[in-house]
């Protein structure tokens, strides 16, 4: 599992606190993104949605998992076992609270999404651990209209 080593954090993509980005994100989305919260197990929006369709990057709305991909981990946060695309997120090597996790960041807005573990399913064995907060879902049926009408390809049977 790749990931920066600490003294490597420091060129990573962070988010830019500002008052824009506050007043567009609820404080929830706000903590986990900019702050690095960890929102509570089981009370978050999409830890038990079922709904086929796309999670993407609460921030900048970048592409990140498919319902394709998510399973229930028993954690009470999204779990995936792969992303929609490796390059749109950054492994960060954590070291806080004494545990030795890496972090998920999404590339582009460098908002913190949540933590990778190898404790996850087939055929991947990686348990993407990510905050709802951090995410906005898009239905499969409403794909098209918000502009990622390519990613419909995802469910198409093969």
């Amino acid at each position: 599992m790749p990931a920066y080593k600490p003294i490597d954090a420091a060129n990573v993509c962070y988010v830019e606190p500002s008052e824009e980005l506050r007043a567009r994100l609820s404080p929830e989305a706000y903590a986990v993104l900019v702050e690095s919260a960890t929102e509570p197990p089981f009370k978050n929006e999409y830890w038990d949605n079922h709904r086929p369709g796309v999670y993407v990057d609460a921030i900048d709305g970048t592409p990140l998992f498919a319902s394709l991909a998510k399973y229930d981990s028993g954690s009470g946060w999204p779990s995936f076992w792969r992303p929609i695309d490796a390059g749109s997120l950054v492994l960060v090597e954590d070291l806080s609270y004494g545990m030795r996790r890496i972090e998920v960041r999404a590339k582009a807005s460098g908002g913190h999404l949540g933590h990778l573990f190898d404790d996850g399913p087939e055929p991947t064995g990686l348990r993407y651990c990510i905050n709802s907060a951090s995410l906005r879902f898009v239905p499969l049926a409403e794909l098209e209209a918000a502009g990622y009408g390519e990613l419909a390809a995802l469910f198409a049977a093969p």
